[in-house]
């Protein structure tokens, strides 16, 4: 489902999409309420979400679809790279965050990413959320705990990871995909999703989005 004020936009969407032969745009909405109630009777797959919209907003219409129908799975679009709406959409329960000049190979690939049940963040994105909490991250030889309490406790949380989790987890923070950790690690895709699946179990995430915000948020990322 396409969700976006500006017609001319959604039609772009949909022709790019419509040229893929594994996909079918089901329906499209102007403002957030208008997707709220389509999403409760279409039940696509999955929606790409703008932010910017008048009355509800997509970071409250992805709080809203998510909380009702879980399943659904949400990428949000915008012009803008700025950190407030990337983390504003991640915490509303968005599983991938694009900008609006992204490729049509990069939005593709997105989709089918988010649909397979992976995180997909715009590497801009990954980037100025580094940008933004490097500094709270322990400069050499610090202890954790100087950084911040938030950094302690969950410096600490991770430390139930083994090393190669606590790779992998590190990497994925860097926005990587599930083919690039492979390439990484040298390891299969099916044992890195195994890697993936043991730590969002360990450490109580939904998803490869919450491994973002936690190491992000937290200041456990590294530059």
């Amino acid at each position: 489902m396409l969700v976006d004020d500006q017609s001319l936009l959604r039609m772009g969407f949909r022709m790019v999409l419509e040229a893929e032969d594994d996909f079918t745009v089901v329906a499209e909405a102007g403002d957030g309420a208008a997707a709220v109630r389509l999403a409760a009777s279409m039940q696509p797959d999955v929606i790409l979400m703008d932010v910017r919209m008048p009355g509800v907003d997509g970071i409250e219409a992805t709080r809203l679809i998510t909380a009702a129908h879980p399943q659904i799975r949400i990428i949000i679009l915008t012009t803008f790279d700025l950190d407030e709406y990337a983390f504003g959409g991640l915490k509303a329960g968005a599983r991938g965050f694009l900008l609006k000049d992204a490729q049509p190979s990069e939005l593709t690939a997105a989709i089918r990413a988010v649909a397979s049940g992976e995180a997909s963040v715009s590497p801009r994105v990954t980037r100025r959320m580094l940008e933004l909490f490097g500094s709270r991250l322990p400069a050499e030889g610090e202890d954790a705990a100087e950084a911040g309490e938030g950094s302690a406790a969950d410096a600490a949380r991770i430390d139930v990871l083994t090393d190669r989790e606590r790779e992998v987890f590190f990497a994925i923070a860097e926005g990587l995909s599930n083919t690039e950790l492979a390439e990484r690690f040298f390891l299969s895709e099916s044992t890195v999703k195994t890697h993936v699946g043991r730590i969002l179990q360990k450490l109580g995430l939904r998803d490869r989005v919450h491994i973002v915000i936690l190491a992000y948020e937290q200041g456990l990322a590294r530059p």
